[in-house]
C-alpha cells in the first residue's frame, strides 16, 4: 500500500512540476526564437485551409501595423500588465445585455499566449493556462516581443497567419512597406478572420476600418505605442 501511495504521489508531483516548468521553458525559448507553429494552424491545416506563415521581426514592419493593432484591440496595452480589468467588466456588461452578439475583453498579450500556446475552444481551463502564460510572457518576453509574436501568429483569413503573409496576399506588399489606411484594413478583420475580407469587404469592416484609421493617430500622438521603441 504504502509503495502505490508513494507512486501516486511521485507521479503527482511530476505531473506538477511539468504544468508549472513546461510553460515557463516553453515562454523562455520563444523570447529568442520563432514560434514555428501553432495549435491553431494545425486545427485550420486539418480542415484543409492550408498555411501561410512568413515571420518578420517588428522591425520590418511599417509603425503603423502595431498602431492600428493597438488602437482596434487594446488602447491600454502599453500601460496594463497583461489584463485590463476595465475592458473586461465592459466586456461581461454587454454580454449580459446582448448574449447574442458575444465581446471579448482578452488584452493583446492574452490573445498572444492563447494563439501561440494553447488552443482555440472556450473552457474555464484554457482561460486559466492562459492568465497563467500571460503573466509569464509579460514578465519575461516584455511588451514588444509579445506584439511581435502577435502581428506573426494572428490569423488573418483561411491559412493565413500574421501581417506579412496578409500583406503580400491582399496589398502585394510586404510588411514594411503597408500604409496607415492598409494596416486599419488588415486588423479591421480580426475579430472574425474566416468571415471577413480585406478585399471588397462589408459595411461592418468598413465601419471598423474607419474607426481604427481614426485611432490610429490618437495612438501615436499621446504615446499609446511607446513601450514598443
Amino acid at each position: 500500500m504504502d509503495r502505490a501511495l508513494r507512486l501516486v504521489r511521485n507521479l503527482l508531483l511530476t505531473l506538477i512540476a511539468v504544468l508549472l516548468v513546461g510553460p515557463v521553458l516553453a515562454v523562455v525559448v520563444y523570447r529568442f526564437v520563432a514560434p514555428p507553429i501553432t495549435i491553431l494552424m494545425l486545427e485550420r491545416m486539418a480542415q484543409g485551409q492550408g498555411l501561410d506563415h512568413r515571420w518578420t521581426p517588428m522591425s520590418r514592419m511599417s509603425p503603423a501595423l502595431p498602431h492600428a493593432a493597438i488602437a482596434a484591440e487594446d488602447a491600454r496595452f502599453c500601460s496594463h500588465h497583461g489584463f485590463d480589468f476595465n475592458a473586461i467588466e465592459k466586456a461581461v456588461s454587454h454580454n449580459d445585455r446582448k448574449p447574442s452578439k458575444i465581446r471579448g475583453g482578452s488584452t493583446i498579450s492574452q490573445q498572444t499566449a492563447k494563439n501561440v500556446f494553447l488552443w482555440p475552444e472556450r473552457s474555464w481551463i484554457r482561460k486559466g493556462f492562459e492568465a497563467y502564460f500571460t503573466v509569464l510572457i509579460e514578465v519575461i518576453w516584455g511588451k514588444p516581443r509579445i506584439m511581435e509574436v502577435y502581428l506573426n501568429t494572428v490569423e488573418m483569413g483561411p491559412g493565413v497567419y500574421g501581417v506579412e503573409a496578409a500583406a503580400q496576399k491582399y496589398f502585394h506588399l510586404s510588411a514594411r512597406d503597408v500604409s496607415p489606411a492598409q494596416a486599419a484594413r488588415l486588423i479591421a478583420i480580426l475579430p472574425s478572420p474566416l468571415k471577413w475580407q480585406v478585399i471588397d469587404p462589408g459595411a461592418s469592416v468598413r465601419r471598423r476600418d474607419r474607426k481604427i484609421g481614426a485611432a490610429e493617430g490618437t495612438v501615436e500622438r499621446i504615446g499609446g505605442a511607446e513601450c514598443l521603441s
